[in-house]
């Protein structure tokens, strides 16, 4: 009789044997950049010369779906197997960031796999081509041990515009929200806490862009005869972000805090610890809100960071005073911030503040969801992972990063659970992304020890 231990050496022989790394490397090859408009056919063929063949081999049915502004299309997998067994929906995203031709180390070819060492290197790794096909290999690992059963029904939804924002996923799953129901959502984007600890989030943080331009005058004015005459916009720009954060990076304005941490994450988070590695930077000892620890700042509080400032010429800086100061802000942002309110409170505040002549504009706004903190999905899940790895993993309120999670939580309805393959320092997003081979075949036998257990669930929901 098949047991749990069989899918998970069937998933880790398949690892070991290098079949996983063919699969990821021409998964790797499509040049899949949605940021760039003449890759829309790598887009589609990474969907159907690839994927469709693969999700037919585990008996999935499949079918692709335009994209209603244009963009990239999306594929839909479905597999039934038994009406009285739960139905999980996972996701994924083809596309990548640009591949950075020419900046990657040792002349390394973003479009194919290079193991060096501990690393597989390639644009797509670690975001998110190797994480799909991890959950994708331990379907089949499970699907092999049950004897061509998996024991409960699947289905996927891969899109191919994540990294340009996801500018139609709630659309497209409003529109097919019969074909994507579900009892629980499973999927795997971002890193882990760390390489050495498995970890589960729930949602993710919010984000909202806050643009703040100070135009007093057309070009530069000679600072000997000006000076102390004419207003400079930089300063006063400086002045103005100073006035919503402070040196210590600590918000001053009450509208950009989130409410207080409840204890059940406050719980959630006591054994979480921020510990980068030696090839990643080290944390500010006084830095974000008095009182906190590191994880509560990085995954249960807001920051307001400043993402770009441009005044004058800072290559060939002249003796002029310029006429105008940009900035672009980003508040990232947790569950129950007021973040609708934000644009507007940030422009009455420094308008009734001294700063008048700072126009205040919001652009990219993104929500924040998670999942209930009391969900049994997800003792359930922390109990799959902790059987298969003997570690116990972190369980994160949410991602400190963005995701499409509200897509799911809200407008599904379902609980998510997200099991991430990578790690901090993957370099996803920048030259050299790369994943871990202990972390990638650690992953695999999570999700076939996860599968499997889904399987053996006695009910639905």
């Amino acid at each position: 009789m098949a047991t749990r231990a069989d899918a998970i050496a069937k998933v880790r022989e398949h690892f070991q044997s290098g079949g996983f790394l063919k699969e990821l490397d021409r998964r790797v090859g499509y040049q899949t950049e949605s940021l760039n408009a003449d890759k829309a056919d790598a887009l589609r063929a990474y969907l159907v010369e690839n994927l469709q063949p693969a999700f037919a081999e585990l008996d999935f049915k499949t079918h692709l779906i335009e994209s209603p502004t244009g963009r990239g299309p999306y594929l839909i997998a479905d597999y039934q197997e038994d009406a009285s067994r739960p139905t999980v929906l996972t996701y994924g995203h083809g596309d990548v960031v640009d591949g950075m031709v020419g900046e990657w180390r040792d002349g390394l070819n973003p479009w194919q796999t290079t193991v060096k060492g501990e690393r597989v290197y390639g644009r797509g790794t670690a975001d998110n081509k190797g994480q799909h096909s991890i959950n994708m290999a331990a379907l089949r690992a499970v699907k092999q041990a049950r004897g061509g059963k998996l024991g409960f029904n699947a289905k996927f939804i891969i899109e191919t515009g994540e990294e340009i924002g996801s500018p139609d996923l709630r659309e497209v799953c409003e529109a097919h929200r019969e074909e994507l129901k579900a009892d629980l959502f499973i999927a795997s984007d971002g890193p882990r806490l760390s390489a050495e600890r498995p970890t589960i989030f729930l949602g993710c943080r919010g984000g909202n862009r806050i643009h703040l331009d100070v135009n007093l005058r057309e070009g530069g004015n000679h600072s000997g005869n000006w000076g102390g005459v004419l207003a400079n916009p930089a300063t006063i720009l400086a002045s103005a972000i100073a006035s919503l954060v402070d040196g210590k990076g600590r918000m001053k304005l009450e509208i950009l805090k989130p409410p207080p941490i409840s204890n059940r994450v406050r719980a959630a988070l006591a054994d979480v610890e921020v510990k980068p590695t030696a090839d990643e930077p080290a944390l500010a000892e006084d830095w974000g809100e008095e009182g906190l620890t590191a994880a509560e700042r990085l995954y249960a509080w807001n920051t307001l960071e400043v993402l770009a400032m441009s005044s004058g010429n800072i290559d060939k800086p002249a003796n002029a005073i310029p006429g105008k100061a940009n900035a672009v802000l980003q508040l990232r942002f947790v569950v129950g911030t007021r973040h609708l309110e934000v644009i507007d409170a940030v422009r009455d505040y420094l308008h009734n503040n001294g700063f008048p002549m700072v126009e205040v504009s919001g652009t990219q706004r993104f929500a924040a969801s998670r999942t209930d903190m009391d969900s049994p999905w997800i003792d359930w899940a922390a109990n799959s992972i902790r059987a298969t790895t003997g570690k116990a993993p972190a369980v994160l309120p949410n991602f400190g990063g963005s995701l499409p999670n509200d897509v799911f939580s809200e407008g599904l309805g379902l609980p998510t659970i997200w099991v991430p393959h990578s790690y901090p320092g993957c370099s996803q997003h920048a030259p050299d992304e790369h994943i871990l081979l202990s972390v990638t075949e650690e992953a695999l036998t999570i999700m076939a020890g996860l599968f499997w257990d889904l399987g053996e669930a006695k009910h639905k929901g």
